[in-house]
C-alpha cells in the first residue's frame, strides 16, 4: 500500500505557479451551443495515433458540454494571442458570444470552433475520458491539424503571461 500525504491545495497551486506552460485555448461545439475555455494543462500523448489530452474542470457546469460533445480543438496560442487568451479565461465579463467574436473561427473536420490564427490547431475526436476529484482528464485523437505562421508562444508562468 502507498504512503499518502496530502498536500493543501493552495500550497501545490503556488507551486505549480512556478511551473510555465503554454496557453492553449480549447473549444468545442454541440448543435448550436459552442465553449471556449483557457487552459496549460494539455499535452501530446502519441503520434501515432496523433493524440493529446487536455484537462478540464469538472465541477464547472459550463464545461459539460465538453464532456459530452465527443469533440474539441485545442488552439496553441502566440503572444499576440493575449486578448483572446484573456477572454475566454474568465478574467474579463464577456459572454459566450462576445468571446467568439473576439477573435476569427472556423472549423476543419469535427465541427469544432478553430482559431483561424493559432499557432497550431489539433481537431480532435475524444477517446477517453478519466474523471478526477475536480478535473477530467480528456484524451482526444487528432482527425486534423493546422498551423499558421511562427510568432512567439504564450506562455502562463509566475500567475502571468509571458513570451518565447
Amino acid at each position: 500500500m502507498l504512503n499518502r500525504q496530502h498536500i493543501d491545495p493552495g500550497l501545490y497551486r503556488d507551486a505549480m505557479s512556478r511551473y510555465a506552460g503554454h496557453v492553449q485555448l480549447v473549444t468545442t461545439a454541440m448543435g448550436e451551443l459552442r465553449r471556449g475555455v483557457t487552459i496549460t494543462a494539455a499535452c501530446s500523448v502519441s503520434d501515432n495515433p496523433a493524440s493529446v489530452l487536455i484537462c478540464l474542470n469538472n465541477t464547472n457546469p459550463k464545461n459539460e458540454i465538453f464532456f459530452r460533445s465527443g469533440i474539441f480543438v485545442l488552439n496553441t496560442l502566440g503572444a499576440h494571442h493575449q486578448a483572446v487568451a484573456d477572454a475566454f479565461s474568465g478574467r474579463t465579463a464577456l459572454t459566450n458570444d462576445d468571446r467568439f467574436a473576439s477573435a476569427r473561427f472556423d472549423t476543419l473536420v469535427t465541427g469544432a470552433p478553430v482559431l483561424f490564427d493559432a499557432l497550431a490547431a489539433f481537431d480532435c475526436r475524444v477517446t477517453d475520458i478519466k474523471e478526477m476529484p475536480t478535473h477530467n482528464v480528456v484524451f482526444g485523437e487528432v482527425a486534423a491539424v493546422r498551423f499558421s505562421e511562427k510568432h512567439p508562444a504564450l506562455i502562463y508562468m509566475d500567475r502571468d503571461y509571458h513570451a518565447l
